[in-house]
């Protein structure tokens, strides 16, 4: 059974950094594509960044890119989230999950088929 396991939420105050990780346990983790999402309260669940398995190919929301940095460590199963810059629109339910093998974009939130449980993170003004 694949499971994912989050740290790292918490409240910071606009304009600094906060570090997300998700570790991952059950099947082969250089396999599959990673994500992250998140989730205001009362607005849909919306695509934050995307890795490949191997690394080298990244994907970002476009208001976060240049302030979020989406990376992967295969020898450890982990996949983190750096933010830096935050902002208080960037308070959400921040989600990891592992994307399945279909066809598909990697923004489209019903190609994911494992999801952890979710980390607040506030970012106060």
């Amino acid at each position: 059974q694949v499971q994912l396991v989050e740290s790292g939420g918490g409240l910071v105050q606009a304009g600094g950094p906060l570090r997300l990780s998700c570790a991952f346990s059950g099947d082969t983790f250089s396999r599959y594509i990673m994500g992250w999402f998140r989730q205001a309260p009362g607005k849909e669940r919306e695509f934050v960044a995307a890795i490949n398995g191997d690394g080298y190919n990244t994907y970002y929301l476009e208001s976060v890119k240049g302030r979020f940095t989406i990376s992967r460590n295969n020898a450890k199963n982990t996949v983190d989230l750096q933010m830096n810059r935050l902002k208080p629109e960037d308070t959400a339910v921040y989600y990891c999950a592992v994307r399945g093998f279909m066809s598909g974009q990697v923004y489209e939130a019903h190609k994911y088929i494992y999801w952890g449980q979710g980390t607040q993170v506030t970012v106060s003004s």
